[in-house]
């Protein structure tokens, strides 16, 4: 146990030490606590390719084109996702080289399991609002209009042999949300014959 005299000595000690004073010193220092990563506020870590993460950024733009950004905000999610997806299949890997080892491993790769759990259902959460967010700013598909087939051996107007009420369904599909018009009586079938 270190004495009263050792103790105020390292506390003043402590006090002339301020830590890494340049740009390349608080960069060095700034990995120390780094073990594997996975919660690592900077998603590519020394040893890792920035330029692949950028690719990997790149084609997932190209192929969601986000407009917004909440859409950015997703798409952002999903990269971040799969890069350490990808990390913890490399460590996962490198659990496994070393045999000897791997069943005193056995509770490192439980938690690693789980990991990839949280981030496989953060990307498919992301992915889904993501397809949520760009099909809300489409304009719903109009379903095409179908034209009536003409046959030589049909009359005139098709229409004048059909009822009213048939008319007045196939209105309704023509033009969803108009009300079909009420049946119109001829005035001289309603008098009397006589």
């Amino acid at each position: 146990m270190a004495t009263l005299k050792q103790f105020e000595a390292n506390r003043r000690n402590a006090q002339k030490s301020t830590g890494p004073k340049t740009p390349e010193g608080k960069a060095a220092i700034s990995m120390n606590a780094l073990r594997h990563g996975l919660r690592a506020r900077t998603v590519v870590l020394p040893g890792e390719n920035r330029e692949e993460f950028n690719q990997l950024c790149d084609d997932l733009q190209v192929e969601w084109n986000p407009q917004s950004r909440t859409e950015h905000f997703y798409l952002e999610q999903m990269a971040v996702s799969q890069w350490k997806l990808t990390r913890m299949e490399v460590g996962e890997a490198a659990i496994f080289e070393d045999a000897a080892a791997s069943t005193t491993k056995i509770p490192l790769l439980d938690r690693l399991w789980q990991a990839e759990c949280r981030l496989e259902r953060s990307y498919a959460r992301a992915q889904r609002e993501l397809e949520r967010l760009q099909n809300s700013r489409r304009p719903p598909a109009q379903p095409p209009e179908e034209e009536p087939a003409e046959h030589p051996s049909a009359a005139a107007s098709p229409a004048a042999s059909e009822p009213q009420a048939t008319q007045n369904a196939r209105s309704a599909v023509a033009f969803p949300g108009v009300e079909p018009t009420p049946e119109i009586r001829n005035p001289k079938s309603t008098l009397p014959t006589g």
